[in-house]
């Protein structure tokens, strides 16, 4: 069966319409970033391209080739072996590599001639890159963007986790980022995605979203810890309006103390952390910080930080940066609990929408 070739931008939007979407580069560019879906079926991994690219730059081209050509054959084969010995006659793969297609060139044709209806894609993960980043800024616009606001510790994370409970729409760029967007955000264990992987998970997020009905998104600076968010989603996201999250003091307290409870076991860490505060805050408040920490006052530290240098910094951003912002209107659950949270959710979920029926954003 021929092969056929597609550009990325078709590949944008057929992308759900393969059965298997196969990444024929080393493990360390998947690592890096990948389709959404994707699978990893190495032409060459990452010690063979590395030793195939010094004979080419030590030996030469020709004989890099043949050395290349016996590896991914061999490759190729345990593929077939391992993944394709099951699959149907009508299984419709999409294939891809880095840019030039040789390494997804030689999987595809095998498989090609083996009968299977094989895409590929012309220009490979650098041209769907280049397609996705210019696709999130017709994206980002079409949405009805609600923007939950809220001082650190007011639960606004908790209350996007309810509303997607109710069913409706959430973008959770946190979530996205494997970060909490403060300096105490890195979540221990769990590393951020590489930047372009951060916007391959916007975009798949972005395409999934209905147009008609509201999109809820909590209100973010334009980094999540190390990734920044594409510059047209922020523009659409501080164009819109806001709902402002508020809890008492002791509440958002107790809040942060169950969302990093693995500063308030690791004291140390928390200390760590916390140096990280020295250039905007001294080294003295610091210092006394840390103390308090380590004294078993991990509580009064939270608060501390909290009334003192969070809230301030918050509340001024958001004015500067939100347009609607000031005057929000506010939710105001009756605790912190999740309980609390799925009843805000119900309530918004229940207010009337002027929008039409929901309809795929494409």
């Amino acid at each position: 069966m021929p092969l056929v070739t597609i550009t990325a931008e078709e590949a944008l939007q057929r992308l759900d319409a393969f059965d298997t979407i196969i990444d024929a580069r080393s493990e360390g560019e998947y690592a890096e970033d990948h389709l959404p879906g994707a699978v990893n079926w190495p032409t060459l991994n990452n010690e063979e391209r590395k030793l195939v690219g010094t004979e080419y730059k030590q030996v030469n081209a020709f004989e890099a080739k043949k050395r290349g050509a016996a590896i991914a054959a061999r490759n190729i084969a345990g593929h077939i072996e391992r993944e394709v010995m099951h699959q149907p006659k009508d299984w419709k793969p999409l294939t891809y590599c880095w840019r030039g297609g040789k390494r997804s060139g030689s999987l595809s044709l095998i498989l090609s001639e083996i009968g299977f209806r094989v895409t590929l894609i012309e220009g490979g993960y650098k041209a769907f890159r280049n397609a996705l980043l210019q696709d999130i800024p017709r994206l980002a616009p079409l949405f009805d963007w609600r923007v939950i606001c809220g001082t650190t510790g007011s639960g606004k994370t908790r209350l996007l986790q309810a509303l997607l409970d109710t069913g409706a729409q959430v973008l959770d760029l946190e979530g996205l980022a494997n970060h909490r967007s403060s300096v105490l955000g890195a979540i221990p264990g769990v590393p951020q995605p590489s930047q372009k992987q951060f916007d391959t998970r916007i975009w798949d997020a972005l395409r999934k979203l209905g147009p008609t009905r509201p999109v809820y998104v909590e209100s973010e600076s334009k980094k999540v810890g190390n990734v920044a968010i594409p510059s047209a989603l922020i523009e659409a996201m501080r164009a819109a309006p806001c709902l402002n999250l508020v809890l008492p003091d002791e509440e958002r307290v107790a809040l942060l103390l169950e969302d990093y409870d693995f500063f308030v076991q690791n004291g140390e860490a928390f200390c760590e952390r916390l140096d990280a505060l020295t250039e905007l805050r001294g080294k003295q408040v610091v210092d006394d910080w840390k103390m308090k920490v380590r004294s078993g006052r991990t509580q009064d530290v939270v608060r501390e930080l909290l009334l003192g240098h969070y809230d301030p910094v918050y509340r001024q951003s958001m004015a500067r940066n939100f347009r609607q912002y000031t005057g929000a209107p506010e939710l105001r659950p009756r605790d912190r609990s999740l309980g609390a949270m799925q009843a805000v959710a119900q309530q918004l979920a229940a207010a009337p929408s002027p929008h039409r029926d929901e309809a795929p954003a494409r």
